[in-house]
């Protein structure tokens, strides 16, 4: 059911959504293996689609800390909306990443410990990448982590002009094997 509908969003709206198939458990492991989830206090992910990271995010965080999913794509946003309507955890939102300093703000919340994308930065114009980039490191706390993965190193230089450390595993084990970035804003003196 899920493969069938990320397949037809993704002839609909082949931009935005970035992949035929929906990640691997695998690749979502990878995405969430670098957050403190005993200290975190609120959690954004970005592009969620229909899920596959925020499984493993709800699976490891703590009931008070606060996950609000930014899904731009209507059909994965209404799957999400319903899939968490009932806990208060969880804020799911349908509109574009770039306005994620709004939503947050509509929440009372000025920063964050951790951004997860799930975002096709390759395919993505690159003013929209910018924006997007731009407000979540205004976000994030000095110490917070931007986490995305993508097929290719091909955008890894643009993702380093807002984030001079990153660090990168491979993860083999998804369709096609894909980068896990874990991107920090605090630079590295050697």
């Amino acid at each position: 059911m899920h493969i069938l509908r990320f397949l037809k969003e993704y002839i609909k709206h082949p931009r935005n959504t970035g992949a035929i198939a929906a990640s691997t458990s695998q690749l979502a492991k990878g995405m969430v293996s670098g957050i403190d989830f005993e200290q975190a206090k609120c959690i954004v992910e970005i592009g969620p689609g229909l899920g596959s990271f925020t499984r493993e995010i709800m699976k490891r965080k703590r009931p008070q800390t606060l996950l609000l999913l930014i899904e731009i794509n209507k059909s994965f946003y209404s799957v999400l909306q319903k899939q968490y309507e009932n806990d208060e955890s969880v804020h799911v939102i349908n509109g574009s990443a770039e306005d994620i300093v709004e939503f947050l703000l509509a929440l009372n919340v000025n920063e964050i410990d951790y951004c997860v994308s799930g975002l096709p930065f390759a395919s993505l114009p690159k003013d929209v990448s910018e924006r997007i980039l731009h407000n979540v490191l205004k976000l994030l706390k000095p110490d917070g982590r931007f986490i995305t993965f993508q097929y290719s190193l091909y955008k890894l230089s643009f993702i380093n002009k807002y984030f001079p450390q990153i660090s990168i595993e491979k993860v083999w084990l998804n369709l096609p094997p894909a980068y896990v970035l874990s991107c920090g804003n605090e630079l590295v003196i050697q």
